[in-house]
C-alpha cells in the first residue's frame, strides 16, 4: 500500500510539473516579448553608450551549457574591453581591470543581463532557473549536481539573489575562478538543487519579486517570510547589498 501511495504521489507530481512547464514556457514567451518591445529604447541607449565608451561589439556572447547539456550562446551587454575572455578567466571580481566604466554601471544594476530576454524568447533560458554555467564548471558536476541540467537555466534564481554581490566577494582575488569554486560555487549549487526540488509558479513569482526588490535595495527575505521555499538558510536575512 505504501508503494502504491508513493507511485500515485509521484505520478500526481509529474502531472503537475508537466502543466507547470507548459504554463511557465508560455509566460516566458509572453513576458520576454513584452519586455523586449517595452525596453527597446533602453536597449538602443545602452548600445550607443557602449559603442561610445569603448571599441568592440555591443553584445558579449558567451558559451554556456543549458538544459540537458545543450550548449548555447548567452547574451549580455558587453561590460569589458574587447576580447576580455582571451586575457582572463570567466569569473569577474569588482576590481577586474578588464571592466569598462559603463560596464561597472551596467553590472551594478544588472542591466547587462537584459539581452537574455532574447535567450528566453529562443527557448534557451527561462525567467527563473539555475544560472547557466561555463563548460569547464559543468564538467566538475557530480551525478547529483547534474540534476540542475534537467531544467532550463534562468535569468534569476535563489543563488542570484543570495550572491548578488558576487563581484565584491571576489574583489582583490588573485585567482577569481579558483576562489569562485571554493567560496561561491558550493552554495550556489545547493541553492540550485533546492530550486529544482521546489520549483512552482508560486516560487518563481516570489523569486522574481525578490530579485526586483533587491535592485531597489530591499532585503531579499521580505517576500519569503512564512514561505517554505524561502527559509533563512536559503536567503539569509543579514545578506544585504
Amino acid at each position: 500500500m505504501k508503494n502504491y501511495d508513493k507511485i500515485r504521489n509521484a505520478s500526481a507530481r509529474d502531472g503537475r510539473l508537466s502543466g507547470y512547464f507548459v504554463l511557465k514556457r508560455s509566460l516566458d514567451v509572453l513576458f520576454s516579448l513584452f519586455a523586449v518591445i517595452l525596453l527597446a529604447p533602453l536597449f538602443f541607449g545602452i548600445a550607443a553608450w557602449i559603442k561610445r565608451e569603448s571599441h568592440g561589439p555591443v553584445f558579449f556572447s558567451g558559451l554556456r551549457i543549458g538544459k540537458n547539456g545543450r550548449p548555447f550562446r548567452m547574451l549580455k551587454f558587453r561590460t569589458m574591453i574587447a576580447d576580455a575572455d582571451k586575457i582572463g578567466g570567466s569569473s569577474t571580481p569588482g576590481d577586474d581591470p578588464r571592466l569598462t566604466r559603463v560596464g561597472k554601471f551596467l553590472r551594478r544594476y544588472k542591466l547587462d543581463e537584459l539581452p537574455q530576454f532574447l535567450n528566453v524568447l529562443r527557448g534557451e533560458m527561462s525567467f527563473v532557473g539555475p544560472r547557466p554555467q561555463v563548460e569547464w564548471a559543468v564538467k566538475l558536476y557530480t551525478e547529483e549536481e547534474k540534476a540542475v541540467m534537467g531544467v532550463s537555466p534562468g535569468i534569476t534564481d535563489f543563488a542570484s539573489i543570495r550572491f548578488r554581490n558576487e563581484a565584491e566577494i571576489l574583489r582583490g582575488s588573485r585567482n577569481p575562478d579558483q576562489d569562485y569554486l571554493e567560496k561561491i560555487a558550493p552554495e550556489k549549487m545547493r541553492l540550485a538543487l533546492e530550486y529544482v526540488r521546489k520549483q512552482s509558479l508560486g516560487v518563481d513569482l516570489k523569486i522574481i519579486l525578490a530579485t526586483a526588490g533587491t535592485l531597489l535595495g530591499l532585503p531579499p527575505d521580505w517576500i519569503f517570510r512564512g514561505s517554505e521555499a524561502g527559509k533563512k538558510e536559503l536567503i539569509p536575512e543579514n545578506q544585504t547589498s
